[in-house]
């Protein structure tokens, strides 16, 4: 199917009750508007049923016969732009000696005339603003759907480097964007006077899909961490318990062959008798070896339990595995032979540390690098030439981990420096990473409980508690289909 012409608008005072609906025709070349369209030349057609045989285009009569109209003086012109590409086509028809008279099949030839030279330069002027009209529209249209698309290209690059989280952006998004609808609808209370139109709308939902950008900036490692030791860690130690293990067999192998080779004896390798002085020797050292092998598998195991992330409350989690660090400290004592002949802890102070976290599975010095990402967001946001409408992303993107009291990051912002919109993206940020079902190393919290904990953040002045109103009285989490 070739190009097609948008009939986009009409208007006819003869003819007031038309009821007129877009529609598509063929571009070619035989309609007027058509070979307009196709040739970017002008028609100035005095009479449009009486044209000049061999012409390569004509007058479609169907309107005139579907709606008893005579079609007589017509002037097309090309809608142009500064390069002159046709955008469109402007069509006038019949021009009247007088604009209040009411034109019929019999009296059209009566009361129209030829449009002039002087109202076709008139005309041609119109069509060329009307043609830098679209042209502007056009490029609008373009540029959101560039930054659309790069958005949406954006939040894909955040997701493949931290998979864990994925949908995460997309979910606050839809949080703070309902959230952001539902105040504008209040007519009274704190946000009377708070209003979004859709450029600001559209401006906080960008916020919201970037606000995690500057993941990009964190060592992909620490991202992609499940536990508390990296997966190359716990493969280490476990080399070592293996080492140690074979190390007390070889041991024991070597403290019975020396015993056996001091105290010769008639009894054979497989002579077992619970008399006999050597055997119960050899078994000794073997119950040892046993007992030795026993206390390491412990600690291996323990090392195993302690690597999972624990969701409890520190002083539980201490409470709870009191006997666990008894243990733990223990191991961190236990010295090995490995196989160059040192000895050595199993073991390593950073790894003891990384094992002994009461709660989540970063260390400080990890969790300052992912605390890095609001800053390599802000840096990354303020180097795009967004237009007016959306200028503030960057800014409202940057506060998402501000507390009011201030003790948030990275800024430590207190209470109004906080754009509003950067507190709605907050309490949602906050509500998806306690219902996310998607992170490694917590389980997702029911609906009751997330709201209890978020209550416990207003209390703490954490978060906007005239907010939490709005997003729990409008059910704003409902927009992810939490019920």
């Amino acid at each position: 199917e070739g190009p097609r012409l948008i009939f986009k608008v009409a208007q006819n005072d003869s003819l007031p009750d038309l009821k007129f609906h877009e529609t598509t025709v063929p571009m070619t070349h035989r309609s007027l508007a058509g070979y307009v369209a196709l040739t970017g030349r002008s028609l100035n057609i005095p009479d449009a049923h009486n044209l000049v045989p061999g012409l390569p285009y004509q007058l479609d009569r169907n309107f005139d016969r579907d709606f008893a109209y005579r079609t007589c003086s017509v002037l097309v012109l090309p809608m142009q732009d500064n390069k002159n590409e046709t955008l469109g086509v402007l069509q006038l028809i019949n021009r009247k000696h007088q604009s209040q008279l009411k034109l019929t099949p019999e009296n059209a030839l009566d009361i129209t005339q030829p449009y002039s030279t002087w109202e076709e330069r008139i005309v041609r002027s119109l069509a060329s603003q009307a043609a830098i009209s679209i042209e502007r529209n056009v490029l609008q249209n373009n540029i959101e759907n560039l930054f659309e698309g790069f958005v949406r290209a954006s939040v894909q690059v955040i997701e493949s480097r931290d998979p864990t989280t994925s949908g995460h952006s997309e979910r606050v998004a839809d949080l703070t964007v309902r959230l952001a609808q539902e105040v504008t609808t209040i007519q009274s209370g704190p946000f009377y006077n708070l209003n979004f139109n859709a450029q600001q709308i559209q401006e906080i939902r960008y916020a919201s899909l970037l606000h995690d950008f500057g993941k990009i900036g964190v060592p992909e490692a620490i991202l992609n961490k499940r536990y508390k030791l990296y997966p190359d860690q716990l493969e280490t130690i476990r080399q070592r318990f293996g080492v140690a293990q074979r190390t007390l067999q070889w041991q024991c192998a070597e403290q019975k062959f020396q015993y056996l080779v001091n105290h010769p004896s008639h009894c054979g390798l497989q002579h077992e008798d619970s008399t006999c002085g050597h055997c119960q020797q050899l078994q000794t050292l073997e119950q040892e070896m046993q007992q030795a092998i026993a206390i390491l598998n412990h600690y291996q195991d323990l090392v195993e339990q302690l690597n999972k992330p624990e969701a409890l409350a520190t002083q539980q989690f201490e409470a709870l595995s009191e006997q666990m660090w008894e243990d733990l400290i223990a191991l961190t004592r236990y010295v090995y032979t490995d196989v160059d002949g040192q000895e050595k802890t199993l073991l390593t102070p950073q790894e003891v540390e990384q094992l002994m976290l009461p709660r989540g599975n970063l260390t400080q010095s990890e969790r300052r690098l992912i605390e890095a990402h609001v800053a390599h967001s802000y840096r990354f946001l303020k180097q795009i030439p967004w237009t007016n409408g959306l200028s503030q992303i960057p800014i409202i993107a940057y506060g998402h981990h501000e507390k009011l009291d201030g003790t948030g990051y990275p800024q430590g912002l207190r209470g109004q420096e906080i754009p509003i919109q950067t507190q709605m993206m907050t309490i949602a940020d906050i509500y998806d990473a306690l219902t996310a079902a998607d992170r490694p190393y917590k389980r997702p919290l029911p609906l009751d409980v997330s709201i209890q904990i978020l209550h416990e953040e207003v209390e703490k002045n954490h978060i906007n508690g005239d907010l939490l109103n709005v997003f729990l009285q409008r059910q704003v989490y409902t927009v992810l289909g939490h019920a």
